[in-house]
């Protein structure tokens, strides 16, 4: 090499130069990261130390791309509930905080799709695609937003939409012992929203995973998929998963309430929403309470059912009405869990075993069953007819119980009992058969008005198919004022009769002659 030593120390420079503009041009960034460790694994829960700024419902990340969210909050350490399969976790293993609480996708993307509480399908549909996110703990609205419920939810049952009727806004109980039709008069109340705009949410908590798909079969049978989203937390799945399942439907349902929307959202059930909940609290060594649960049980549900209300007009008016449902054992309504949720709800269908072994479907129990606000939802045209029908097949149970004892019934008694039959009868409905609000109106008036006390027991069901097809010949205007708040008239009462009395006719018995009377 010839270089002088003037021309070396000028390459130097240039190189120098060149490395302290790339120097000046760098600015670092930082990202701290705050790390923990766990300490142990349970099923569904972990213990980890290490991080002292974690908030209470935070969202904590384990290695495998693995969510948890930070449930018990001590001083030494912090109790996680494990959102996933916690077979590859290992003491030691690093935790990190992600600083933000659960969230779920929502929007109209996720409706007609099948995912699980953490927003990710299941119908092999492909990715979600939603507009946005939110917590799945969020507060209930306050008074101040809320309106009275004045909207019925028509649930296609006669015997609820006429003794138990449910408004838009409403938190109706649906409660009974396992494999009484709870399920199916949610379902059933899903797919008379048809054509009814009503978006509706069903969460499956801790079911059978070939429980769920026959829902969902049928829902798609009826095309109720283009109007619902399934929320699923299998019965193999963590008890995380079902704990913060039915949160998750809820924000979702939440979404389209705010937008404006009539939301129905079905809690399938809370008997296994609970059961989790105490799952998870005694392995997080929470003190145990009556029936084991804790002490917080009562809250965990009163926190999500007080989410469903009925928005003020300035907020868009929309509602949110909430079915949960609940399983007794052995018909104790007097138990912890079905307590609690009567104490919050706004009213309860029980389901009755002994109905449901009777053949009696929907084997809704009138006299155990009640709405604390439905009545002033339904239409007036529909509570003139449906207002004394609740007291007198009430009366009609009553005397029915002491005539079995083979009691002398007087004449009234007897037309009591008779009236009340033919009520039941009425009230029976096979399943996923919905009956519309004209095809009601003009049955439970054959039956206020006695029109039907006249027609063999054994044609009842036959007369009210008949009256169901004559419902379409009742005038338009009338039937116009069967959805609008306007009253019936005396000539609309007179119009609908005329129509009935013409149906009847053929299924009344034949007059008896005179000469085999006095025979």
């Amino acid at each position: 090499m010839n270089n002088s030593p003037e021309s070396l120390r000028r390459i130097y420079e240039r190189a120098f130069a060149g490395i302290s503009r790339s120097l000046d041009s760098f600015t670092p960034q930082l990202n701290p990261r705050e790390m923990g460790t766990i300490t142990s694994v349970s099923i569904g829960i972990a213990k980890v130390s290490g991080l002292p700024s974690v908030g209470y419902d935070e969202l904590v990340k384990f290695p495998g791309d693995l969510y948890g969210i930070a449930f018990n909050v001590d001083a030494e350490e912090i109790g996680v509930v494990l959102l996933g399969d916690c077979e590859h976790l290992h003491a030691g293993d690093d935790v990190e905080r992600t600083g933000r609480v659960t969230d779920v996708p929502v929007g109209d993307g996720l409706i007609g799709r099948v995912i699980d509480p953490l927003g990710r399908p299941l119908d092999g549909q492909g990715p979600v695609v939603s507009s946005a996110r939110l917590p799945i703990e969020r507060p209930a609205p306050s008074i101040m937003d809320r309106a009275p419920v004045s909207v019925p939810l028509q649930t296609g049952l006669v015997v609820i939409d006429a003794l138990v009727p449910i408004g838009r806004g409403q938190r109706e109980l649906i409660l009974g012992d396992r494999q009484t039709g709870k399920s199916a008069i949610a379902i059933d109340t899903i797919l008379n929203q048809h054509d009814q705009n009503v978006l509706c949410v069903y969460c499956a908590i801790g079911q059978r995973a070939s429980s769920v798909a026959k829902v969902i079969a049928k829902l798609r049978a009826h095309d109720a998929m283009d109007y619902t989203v399934v929320v699923v937390a299998e019965g193999n799945d963590p008890p995380g998963l079902a704990y913060i399942a039915p949160y998750a439907a809820t924000s979702i349902a939440e979404h389209f309430m705010e937008k404006g929307r009539d939301v129905l959202i079905v809690y399938d059930d809370l008997t296994h929403h609970a059961r989790a909940y105490r799952e998870l609290s005694l392995l997080l060594r929470r003190p145990p309470g009556r029936e084991a649960f804790p002490g917080d049980i009562f809250y965990i549900h009163s926190r999500l059912l007080e989410r469903a209300t009925h928005l003020a007009d300035d907020l868009h008016g929309g509602s949110l009405t909430a079915l949960p449902i609940i399983e007794t054992e052995a018909q104790n309504i007097s138990a912890y869990i079905p307590t609690n949720l009567i104490s919050i709800t706004d009213g309860q269908i029980y389901v009755s075993p002994t109905l449901f072994e009777l053949g009696i479907l929907p084997a809704v129990d009138v006299g155990k069953s009640v709405s604390r606000v439905g009545g002033n939802a339904q239409r007036p045209a529909y509570r003139a007819v449906a207002g004394d029908l609740k007291l007198a097949f009430s009366q009609f149970m009553e005397l029915e119980s002491f005539a079995k004892f083979g009691t002398r019934l007087d004449d009234q008694t007897r037309k009591t009992i008779e009236h009340g039959q033919r009520i039941r009868a009425c009230l029976k409905q096979p399943e996923s058969e919905l009956v519309s609000l004209a095809e009601q109106i003009i049955v439970l008036m054959a039956l206020t008005a006695s029109r039907l006390d006249c027609i063999p027991l054994d044609k009842i069901r036959d007369a009210e198919e008949a009256l169901k097809k004559g419902a379409a010949d009742i005038p338009a205007d009338v039937r116009q004022r069967f959805l609008s708040t306007d009253k019936l008239s005396q000539e609309d009462h007179a119009a609908i009769l005329q129509v009935v009395d013409h149906v009847i006719t053929s299924f009344q018995p034949a007059p008896v002659p005179e000469s085999k009377k006095t025979s």
